[in-house]
């Protein structure tokens, strides 16, 4: 692949803290493991794949890592060797905005102006080389278009109602791509949706790998999450200093969870909301336990 940009930064989100079925774990780890660090059927945790894929692209000390304090026993071992600087820990688990709230504050602390993408960690991809290479166009499409925030879109090759969907809208050329604007996020929709949307053709699974400059993603938050974003920004001033995780702490036990594709893709936002579409790759979100195994023929 080409030359990693040095302005570019990835955040890994893996703070959840849903586990796999106890017969898997029996399979593939042992005991009850958050499916981030559990190791699947190649040998590696999702997180461990993430980290792989991402590196193509993104130099490794550029990378954040959004973790759960609980998990600390699981994520030493794997991350041993990135910067404690980069390991963003929550002393609870709030769900996705937060977590990519406080990565966000952190970011800006060593790069104000980032240019940054967000990975889920329990995904499964069958093409990282693929993936990582519609990373590096929507980072084209962010330094000529500096306003878009730019999510990639999967072909779908199923009708999964548990998936989030991206319906399109119309059509604009950028670094020599074609993406869409955005007309609306659906996350899990009823299953005759699903279908419908499956049939229409033209509507793309949400993979939640966002690209964007770090001042567009805050003014994201701010637009749609006014009252989380205030909260967060009472400790922004400790930031990096000893308050820093007493803050923290007294900060996340006052909130209550928030997801961030459900709070913030708001349709009062979306002219800024684009999709690259990414066809040719077998994409399985690990949220239910049975797609480990299951396999996914790639989208035509």
């Amino acid at each position: 692949m080409e030359t990693k940009k040095q302005n570019c930064w990835a955040i890994i989100l893996a703070g959840g803290e849903q586990r796999l079925t106890p017969d898997l774990h029996c399979c593939i780890a042992g005991e009850k493991t958050p499916r981030q660090f559990s190791r699947t059927v190649d040998g590696q945790s999702l997180i461990e794949q993430t980290r792989r894929r991402v590196e193509m692209a993104i130099p490794k000390d550029q990378i954040f890592y959004t973790l759960n304090h609980s998990d600390e026993r699981f994520y030493v071992p794997l991350l041993f060797d990135a910067l404690l600087a980069r390991l963003v820990v929550q002393p609870l688990n709030r769900g996705t905005a937060p977590a990519i709230l406080y990565a966000l504050m952190r970011l800006g602390l060593v790069d104000p102006n980032a240019h940054v993408a967000l990975f889920p960690c329990d995904r499964s991809v069958s093409d990282d080389r693929l993936l990582m290479r519609q990373v590096k166009v929507a980072f084209d499409v962010i330094e000529q278009r500096p306003d878009q925030i730019v999510v990639l879109g999967i072909a779908p090759t199923t009708p999964e109602p548990a998936y989030g969907w991206i319906e399109p809208a119309s059509p604009f050329r950028c670094a020599g791509e074609t993406l869409f604007h955005v007309l609306r996020f659906i996350e899990n929709p009823p299953a005759e949706v699903a279908r419908r949307m499956h049939a229409y053709g033209r509507c793309l699974w949400n993979s939640f790998v966002f690209i964007a400059r770090l001042p567009n993603l805050l003014a994201l938050i701010i637009r749609t999450l006014p009252e989380l974003y205030q909260i967060f920004a009472g400790f922004t001033g400790t930031l990096g200093t000893e308050f820093e995780t007493e803050n923290v702490e007294r900060t996340y036990r006052a909130i209550e969870p928030v997801d961030f594709c459900k709070s913030a893709l708001s349709t009062q936002v979306r002219k800024h909301l684009s999709v690259l579409p990414v066809s040719g790759l077998c994409w399985n979100d690990l949220e239910n336990s049975s797609r480990v195994w299951r396999p996914s023929l790639a989208s035509k």
